[in-house]
C-alpha cells in the first residue's frame, strides 16, 4: 500500500528527506501538467501481478476487487469528489482496444463514478495516435512516446471543469500529463488523477 506522507503532486510516497517540501524531486525537475494525483498502492508485488493479469490477460473480473481498493482510499483520505464534475478514463488507442476488447481505466472508472454518483464522460479525451506501450520504454522515452497522442472532442463542455482523470498506473506519469494538458486547453480547470498504483 501507498503510506502517507504524499507527495502534492504526484501522490507517491515522500521520503523523510522530502518532507519539508512536500514534494518529490521528479516533480521538482518536471512538474507534470495534472494538478494532483492520487493512488492506493505502489506498483510492485502482488498489485503490479494483479493490474498485469487485469490489462494483459482479459482478466476483465478484477475490475471489481481492484476499484473496490480505490474507492477505500478515496473515502479513508478524504479525497474531495464532491468538487468534481466528470469522471474522465485515459482512452486506449483503438486498435489496442480491439486487441485488450476492454479499456482497464473505464472498468475501474465506471465503478468509481457509480459508487460516487458522479458522470462517467467516456469518448470526450480521445487518443488519436497509436503509442508504443509504455511498459516497454525507458523512463525517459516516455514523454515523447505520448506526446500530442491526445486531444478533446471539440464539443466536449469542459470549460471550467473540475475533472477526475483514471488510469490503472501512474508511473512517470507522462501519460497522465498529456491527457491533462490535452483536457485544459480544452477548457478544464483542474484536472486531478486517479491511479490503482503509482
Amino acid at each position: 500500500m501507498n503510506i502517507p506522507p504524499f507527495c502534492v503532486v504526484c501522490g507517491r510516497h515522500l521520503e523523510k528527506k522530502n518532507l519539508n517540501k512536500n514534494i518529490c524531486p521528479g516533480c521538482v525537475r518536471k512538474r507534470p501538467h495534472f494538478d494532483r494525483a492520487f493512488s492506493p498502492c505502489v506498483y510492485e508485488g502482488v498489485t503490479k501481478k494483479l493490474i498485469h493479469e487485469f490489462k494483459y490477460k482479459g482478466k476483465n473480473n478484477l475490475a471489481e476487487p481492484l476499484s473496490r481498493i480505490m474507492i477505500d482510499f478515496i473515502r479513508e483520505y478524504s479525497l474531495p469528489l464532491n468538487y468534481l464534475d466528470l469522471i474522465i478514463p485515459v482512452p486506449l488507442h483503438k486498435t489496442r482496444l480491439r486487441e485488450r476488447e476492454f479499456n482497464q481505466a473505464e472498468e475501474l472508472g465506471t465503478r468509481i463514478a457509480a459508487e460516487f454518483k458522479k458522470e462517467m464522460a467516456c469518448g470526450i479525451l480521445l487518443r488519436h495516435r497509436r503509442t508504443k506501450a509504455q511498459v516497454e520504454l525507458k523512463n525517459t522515452e516516455r514523454a515523447l512516446n505520448v506526446a500530442g497522442s491526445f486531444s478533446v472532442d471539440k464539443n466536449a463542455p469542459l470549460k471550467g471543469k473540475n475533472l477526475l482523470l483514471v488510469d490503472d498506473v501512474l508511473t512517470t506519469g507522462a501519460t497522465s500529463s498529456e491527457a491533462a494538458l490535452a483536457l485544459k486547453a480544452a477548457g478544464a480547470q483542474a484536472v486531478f488523477v486517479l491511479t490503482l498504483a503509482n
